[in-house]
């Protein structure tokens, strides 16, 4: 009981999600993604993508410059200045607040 009262009695701190990446598409050397974010406005919001091999290799950045707190999940595209590679390609998200989320989304390829 003394546990539920604390409960009432003291706030909670918000864990914010990490931005999560739906789906990712090649269509040639363009990169389509969708991404959902529980994006608040302008203090935190999914503000970029990236493009990047299983070594880690960057092949391209999508920066975001506002935020899609009515557009949720929301698709953008990124035209890269090199073709993929051969091998798996992977996209990871970042957000305001809290940086790149670890989690990579294989990139499907047409």
């Amino acid at each position: 009981m003394k546990y539920l009262l604390a409960l009432l009695l003291f706030p909670t701190v918000a864990v914010a999600e990490a931005p999560k990446v739906v789906a990712a598409r090649a269509e040639g050397q363009t990169i389509h993604v969708t991404i959902a974010h529980p994006d608040t406005g302008w203090d935190h919001y999914a503000d970029g993508w990236e493009v990047v091999t299983a070594d880690g290799t960057v092949f391209g950045l999508r920066e975001l410059l506002h935020p899609h707190e009515t557009e949720q999940p929301f698709t953008r595209s990124l035209t890269l200045d090199a073709p993929l590679p051969a091998g798996p390609v992977f996209v990871r998200a970042r957000c305001s607040v809290d940086g790149w989320g670890a989690a990579l989304a294989e990139v499907a390829r047409d």
